[in-house]
């Protein structure tokens, strides 16, 4: 254990060197942009106070030190509120978090509120809290602490460890990213026919698995008697109380077009929509029915969606409807309009 405080000694001699014969200026803001470019993951890090209060934060300056002995670090500000805690504790934790943990990570990031309010804790050692659903958790011992210019470094012993599955939350740039396991065992073929498609075109990608998801809830549209033009049209018009006319023009453009007009008569013929004389003129809502029959299928194509996303992994799901909701916004501007109050 001799190593580690060598190593700190060493440091704080060449950051002194370093104010010494630093010269030139940086620009705060650019500097932090800089850093951001750097990719991390995003943990939460939780011990108890003095007067046994739980204590928690969001951090992205984790990092392992060594593996024999089992050391990692992370820094925490001379101005954070938290500090006395961490400085004064003989363990914490560290909680490094999963894809779908982004809203935990906003919660420990805000002051003056309750972080642990509502959560399912564990209890680690000398009775820290231990959040559940992460990547990965670290229970450890405070081995060393120095500064670490405006930042205090904490390095602790790692007593015991937990890992998933599950996809990490990742933060890149000032903001949330997502990340995603690759699969080098699948090259891409391509067709026979030079310069032809291959097996990543997108094209062929989207339209090959929105067939494959359609396939799946078919039955239950053919159970009531549903097309697909009035499932979409159907499932629409759960989106709002009522849509004027102009607003599902708008939403079915490049979607049904010419068929909205025959798919809409079809649900007023059979029961299941209605016309309304709004303000903006003709409207249209689901009758009670209408709602009844379009909460059937759309629980049936939930269940598939959880079914699929479960072939994906922990996580995955997430990403893949991040990267679906940028290419929709890309190519269809108007397709928020139908979500806009």
């Amino acid at each position: 254990m001799d190593t580690p405080a060598t190593s700190a000694a060493q440091i704080a001699r060449s950051m002194h060197a370093m104010e010494m014969s630093q010269t030139e200026t940086f620009d705060a803001t650019e500097f932090r942009r800089a850093l951001g470019s750097f990719a991390t993951g995003v943990t939460i890090i939780t011990t108890l106070d003095a007067d046994g209060n739980k204590v928690g934060l969001t951090a992205n300056s984790f990092n392992s030190v060594s593996l024999n002995p089992p050391l990692v670090l992370w820094s925490l500000a001379e101005t954070s509120a938290s500090l006395p805690a961490f400085r004064a504790a003989t363990h914490w934790a560290v909680h490094v978090l999963a894809a779908d943990q982004e809203p935990l990570s906003s919660r420990f990031a805000k002051r003056g509120v309750d972080k642990f309010a509502g959560l399912e804790l564990d209890t680690g050692p000398d009775g820290i809290p231990l959040l559940r659903g992460c990547t990965a958790r670290f229970e450890c011992r405070t081995a060393f602490q120095y500064e670490g210019g405006d930042h205090v470094i904490l390095v602790g012993q790692v007593l015991k460890f937990e890992r998933a599955e599950s996809a990490p939350l990742v933060y890149h740039s000032g903001r949330y990213a997502h990340a995603t396991r690759r699969d080098d065992s699948l090259k891409p073929r391509s067709a026979y026919l030079a310069g032809s498609f291959n097996e990543d075109f997108l094209g062929y990608l989207l339209g090959r698995s929105h067939h494959q998801f359609f396939s799946k809830i078919r039955s239950h549209l053919d159970h009531e008697g549903l097309s697909d033009e009035e499932f979409y049209l159907l499932s629409t018009l759960t989106l709002k109380h009522d849509l004027s006319a102009s607003e599902l023009d708008a939403g079915m453009a490049g979607v049904l077009d010419d068929h909205s007009s025959s798919a809409l008569q079809s649900l007023i013929g059979r029961g299941l929509a209605q016309t309304l004389d709004g303000s903006d003129g003709k409207a249209f809502e689901l009758t009670l029915e209408g709602r009844a029959c379009a909460l059937r299928i759309i629980s049936a194509a939930k269940a598939v969606e959880s079914q699929l996303l479960e072939r994906l992994g922990p996580g995955e799901g997430e990403v893949l409807k991040s990267l679906l909701n940028r290419l929709l916004s890309a190519t269809d501007a108007g397709a928020s309009a139908l979500w806009q109050t």
